[in-house]
């Protein structure tokens, strides 16, 4: 998004350069997916099972969609590469965890060494058979 806000030649370049790197990640991914969809045809094949070759067949009249794993990070420029992603989820689930409170849940845990949830009594046992 720099690219927009400065039109510089360095900044075109980068998100050319960028573009690239992104259009042979999923050429790379569409091959190794109808690398792994032909093996499994073979497969059924060879065992004659006959309904998933068929079923797998009709998956070929389907297109390919990559998937993009794109987020947005704390200051609100799209992130893409795996590292960043991970970061950003571990981010964003810490703080929903730390918001309800889990961090003093499982300190009073430890504390009282009580679990927080009762163990089953034998008649609700049988009952869930």
């Amino acid at each position: 998004m720099q690219w927009i806000h400065d039109p510089s030649q360095s900044n075109v370049d980068n998100l050319n350069n960028e573009c690239h790197h992104a259009s042979k990640h999923f050429k790379n991914k569409k091959k190794a997916y109808l690398k792994a969809k032909i093996e499994e045809l073979e497969t059924n094949s060879k065992i004659k099972n006959i309904r998933y070759m068929y079923k797998g067949m009709n998956d070929f009249k389907k297109f390919y969609h990559p998937r993009t794993c794109i987020v947005k990070d704390d200051k609100g420029d799209l992130v893409a590469d795996s590292h960043s992603f991970l970061a950003r989820w571990r981010n964003y689930l810490f703080q929903l965890l730390n918001l309800h409170g889990v961090n003093d849940v499982r300190q009073t845990e430890i504390q009282t060494s009580e679990p927080l949830v009762p163990e089953p009594r034998a008649s609700e046992f049988e009952l869930a058979f």
